[in-house]
């Protein structure tokens, strides 16, 4: 795709690899082709090799053949689920070919993340370091675009007024696109002396210096509330035909630099919307590469799953009578008798579906949306209008959540009652007071259809993760994805293994004298992290199932050790990671949100402790259902959906440990289960082949000879 009248020529060595001999056909599912080598791998070879030496980098055999898995994909269209162990370099082998396809095809290939920070990383350090080392071997430069959702921008119209304002008052379920698990306390001020009010001037301010109006880019960042005030989400959004801006607008510059990249840069919930919705987010692409696969399930059901309250109704109703000008009362009495209808409906999975009474409520939501729909249509010729828009946005929105409801059953989703949980720092997450309002929430069963019809039909598709394969087996994590069953697309699986010895460097031990966990930490586990971080003298990252769990933990034991113990929640994460990286004896508490990210090398993570095993809450709706159905298709529903659930997030979180090729460390499981149980040998053959032990005296040893003090004396 060389760019009309560009001086460069293209290179004697250069292949494209769409033209290139394609690869043998292979087995669904094998990860062995029946053949090797063509012109188009030893290209990408040839631009890892020059990327690597430049970069000052090691030849990794991993690295190597995952390149050449990559090409083989993109060559013969099978779908590709490859493994990366830590230090592998996946970004470069995927990357590499990714950009020779896209140099000479007509459409862009995608990579997609499943966080901001991976995503931040491939498109501010991996693809220009990339780029610059291999820029005389290609045709031409490579473009290279970021694409996120409309509300991570700015929006020029609203900033200059073109939209009501209309912050939600203070306990308010529900405003479009809010994150509701965020408390605002009583009595903050929106004005321009409180913390909200300096925040947006700081906002307005940024937005006459930004060129991408990408809140990313914003340092320090601001909260979710502030954040709300500048920006619209899509639904809210004039569109580009009507916006009076949208020549200036930050989004849209987005989308067309898109349209121009040779690389375009996402995230798993933009791939989501894209297939499952048949929105234009993306341009048209025919391959991508989703990093973080072992994410992808999770994100992709979050982006299309759904939730209705009574008092979404109640706002709509209220936006649409302020901003133009219909009468709210259907709407009002549609809220009125939903509330009715759900009042005092336990929270937890509706096994039996919606009853009649609920049904008919939302029946009665659906006919009022559409009453006000058509009721608050601009007469033609008429000035585009924000308040106007977002009124039946949030009439839209809700119309969509009554009819997906309506035929939950029939459309194989699950519906379940929830009401908020609160959280208090120092005390941790407290139950749902059944009391308070409910919700009703919508997810799919499955998505493994929806992923097949919608992203691996059309394209061409690399999952890649460090956890991707359980054992050698690649089928759980292609099951949820729709890649096994009849009509399945071809698919290879390859696991290119890690550069580290994780039996030399590395030992997993489990506490299997403990009794098996019982609700919240025991006194015999707190005894046993408290002897295991004395033997390693700190340098410990702690992993529990619960904020809780952390915070009671770090609460203990600050009095019983000697070394400084920080929290999750005390401090941002970033600070929280940057000094237990800097102060090797310095041990951190955390939750999930630590279990994935944190990349710190060294003597200063010499131990990963993990309080249990991380399955799904056994009260999860979407877990017990998709359970029940995997049993009642004659399956287990307990090794397809928990164990598996629980053997990626253990490996994700003993991958922790060793993140180069000098690290050296414990793994320490305090859950017996992992040892005892019938189901551990499964759970153990997700994680990486440490040198295994219950031997508890044999770890504390070695725990002692890990001490900085320790090894500086050798």
């Amino acid at each position: 795709m060389p760019a009309s009248g560009c001086a460069r020529a293209w290179p004697p060595n250069w292949i494209p690899l769409s033209s290139a001999a394609k690869a043998p056909a292979r087995t669904a599912g094998t990860g062995q082709p029946q053949g090797r080598g063509s012109s188009g791998e030893q290209f990408a070879i040839g631009l890892l090799d020059a990327a690597v030496e430049s970069m000052g980098g090691q030849r990794r055999d991993g690295q190597d053949e995952m390149v050449r898995q990559v090409v083989r994909s993109i060559q013969t269209g099978d779908h590709l689920l490859v493994q990366a162990g830590t230090g592998t370099g996946k970004s470069l082998a995927y990357l590499i070919p990714l950009i020779a396809h896209a140099l000479q095809s007509n459409k862009p290939s995608l990579v997609s993340t499943a966080t901001l920070a991976l995503q931040a990383q491939i498109v501010s350090r991996d693809l220009p370091r990339l780029l610059a080392s291999i820029a005389g071997m290609l045709p031409r430069p490579v473009k290279v675009a970021l694409v996120k959702g409309r509300s991570n921008y700015v929006c020029r119209h609203k900033l200059q007024g073109g939209f009501p304002s209309e912050e939600p008052s203070e306990g308010q379920l529900f405003a479009l696109g809010e994150d509701t698990s965020v408390v605002h306390p009583a009595g903050v001020s929106s004005g321009p002396g409180s913390q909200l009010g300096r925040e947006v001037v700081r906002l307005r301010d940024w937005a006459e210096e930004t060129e991408t109006g990408d809140r990313d880019e914003l340092t320090p960042g601001v909260s979710d509330r502030a954040w709300r005030q500048v920006s619209v989400t899509s639904m809210e959004c004039l569109g580009a035909q009507k916006c009076p801006l949208a020549l200036e607008c930050f989004s849209e510059l987005a989308k067309a630099r898109g349209a121009e990249a040779d690389v375009i840069v996402t995230n798993h919930a933009m791939l989501a919307i894209s297939a499952f919705e048949g929105l234009a987010v993306l341009p048209e692409y025919d391959v991508v590469v989703v990093d973080e696969a072992h994410e992808l399930l999770d994100r992709v059901t979050g982006a299309v799953s759904g939730q209705l309250s009574v008092q979404m109704i109640h706002v709509a109703a209220s936006s649409a009578r302020k901003n133009t000008g219909i009468s709210a009362e259907a709407l009002n009495s549609a809220a009125t008798y939903l509330e009715a209808a759900i009042e005092g409906a336990p929270s937890g999975l509706l096994v039996s579906g919606l009853n009649e009474a609920q049904l008919t409520a939302l029946d009665q939501a659906r006919d009022a949306c559409r009453a006000a729909l058509s009721d608050s249509k601009a007469d033609s010729g008429t000035a585009a209008d924000g308040g106007r828009q977002m009124a039946r946005s949030r009439i839209t929105l809700i119309l969509e959540l009554a009819e997906r409801l309506l035929v939950a059953r029939e459309a194989g989703e699950v519906v379940w009652i929830s009401r908020p949980s609160g959280f208090t720092p120092q005390q941790g997450y407290s139950p749902p007071d059944e009391s308070a309002p409910a919700l009703i929430n919508i997810a799919p069963l499955s998505v493994a259809g929806r992923l097949r019809d919608g992203l691996f039909a059309d394209h061409t598709v690399v999952l890649t993760s460090a956890t991707l394969a359980i054992g050698a087996a690649f089928d759980p994590a292609a099951a949820g994805l729709g890649l096994l069953g009849p009509g399945a697309p071809s698919w290879t699986g390859a696991d290119v293994g890690s550069p580290f010895d994780y039996p030399k460097q590395g030992m997993l031990y489990v506490a299997a004298h403990l009794a098996k966990p019982e609700r919240g930490t025991s006194a015999e586990q707190l005894d046993e992290l408290e002897a295991l971080i004395l033997a390693s003298g700190g340098g410990a990252l702690c992993l529990f199932s619960s904020r809780r769990a952390a915070e009671d933990a770090a609460e203990a034991l600050r009095p019983r050790l000697d070394v400084d113990v920080l929290c999750q929640g005390e401090s941002s994460m970033a600070a929280l990671v940057k000094q237990f990286a800097a102060e090797p004896d310095t041990c951190l508490f955390g939750t999930m949100s630590l279990w994935q990210g944190v990349d710190v090398q060294g003597a200063s993570c010499r131990l990963v402790v993990i309080d249990r095993i991380p399955f799904p809450r056994p009260d999860d709706p979407l877990m017990t259902a998709r359970s029940r159905a995997v049993a009642k298709a004659g399956g287990n529903g307990f090794m397809s959906v928990s164990a598996t659930h629980a053997a990626i997030r253990l490996a994700q979180g003993a991958g922790r440990l060793i993140r180069s090729s000098t690290d050296r460390g414990v793994v320490a499981v305090l859950d017996s289960r992992l040892a005892t149980a019938r189901y551990g040998g499964f759970l153990r053959a997700a994680l990486p082949p440490f040198w295994p032990t219950t031997d508890r005296a044999l770890v504390m040893s070695a725990l002692q000879r890990l001490r900085p003090d320790k090894e500086s004396a050798r």
